[in-house]
C-alpha cells in the first residue's frame, strides 16, 4: 500500500524526505486525472453536449475534478477514481461519438506520456553530461508523469464497468447485445478489484512497459540525430 510506504519514509526519513516523495507522486496523479477527466467533457461538449460545462467539468482546475474519497482510496488500496463526467447522451448525435468521448480519456493519458517522453529524453540526454546515473527529483517527476499516464490509459481501457472500455465497447455493439453486456455493471467492481488483485496488476505493469520502450524507441528515432 502506498500510505504504508510513505508512513515508513515520515517515520525513518524525516518530514523533508516525507514531502519531497509525496510530491513527486502526488502532482503527477493530480495531472494525469484532471486532464483525463477534462478530456472526456471537452470531446462531449465539442460534439454538442453542454452538460460538462454546465457542470463546470471543463477546466483544469483540481477540485473540480477530484473526488476525496476516491483520492483516498488510491493511496490506500492503490485503485482511485476522480468525480466522473456526466454526459446526456441524448445530445450526442451518434453512438460511435458516445464511444470517443469515452476514449478520450486514456487518449488523452497516451498522448501526455509522449508529449512528457519528448521533455523526459532531452532533459536527460542535456544533464547526461553530469556523469551521473542518478535522476533529478524533476526527472523523477517526469519519468512518473509517462508511467502514471500510460498505466492509467491502459487501465480505463479495461472493458469493465465502470471503466471506460466498457462504454466504448458498448457503444460500439448493436443495442441488444450491449443491453446484455451491461448487465454485469452491479458487479463491475468487484470483478475488477478481483482480477487486478490476482494477474491484473501484473499483466498492466508489463503491457505499460512495453508501451513505454515502444514510445521511446520512436522517439529516439526522431531526436537522436539531432544530438548526434
Amino acid at each position: 500500500m502506498l500510505i504504508l510506504e510513505l508512513f515508513k519514509i515520515l517515520t525513518e526519513k524525516g518530514l523533508l524526505e516525507f514531502l519531497t516523495v509525496f510530491a513527486t507522486i502526488s502532482i503527477p496523479l493530480v495531472i494525469s486525472i484532471v486532464i483525463h477527466e477534462w478530456a472526456h467533457g471537452y470531446t462531449a461538449y465539442k460534439f454538442g453536449d453542454n452538460t460538462p460545462k454546465e457542470q463546470g467539468r471543463l477546466t483544469l482546475n483540481p477540485f473540480a475534478h477530484l473526488d476525496i474519497l476516491g483520492t483516498l482510496m488510491l493511496f490506500i488500496v492503490g485503485i482511485g477514481w476522480a468525480k466522473p463526467v456526466m454526459i446526456n447522451p441524448e445530445n450526442i448525435p451518434s453512438r460511435p461519438k458516445i464511444a470517443l468521448v469515452g476514449l478520450a480519456g486514456p487518449l488523452s493519458n497516451f498522448l501526455m506520456a509522449i508529449l512528457f517522453t519528448f521533455i523526459f529524453y532531452i532533459t536527460v540526454f542535456v544533464n547526461s553530461s553530469d556523469q551521473t546515473t542518478n535522476l533529478s527529483m524533476y526527472e523523477q517527476m517526469l519519468f512518473l508523469v509517462i508511467r502514471i499516464n500510460i498505466l492509467l490509459g491502459i487501465f480505463n481501457l479495461i472493458p469493465i464497468p465502470p471503466l471506460d472500455g466498457a462504454n466504448i465497447i458498448r457503444n460500439l455493439l448493436p443495442e441488444k447485445i450491449a443491453e446484455e453486456y451491461f448487465k454485469i455493471a452491479p458487479y463491475g467492481l468487484l470483478i475488477l478489484i478481483f482480477i487486478l488483485y490476482t494477474t491484473g496488476f501484473g499483466f498492466i505493469y508489463e503491457v505499460s512497459n512495453i508501451v513505454f520502450y515502444v514510445i521511446l524507441f520512436f522517439i529516439n528515432l526522431i531526436l537522436s540525430p539531432l544530438f548526434a
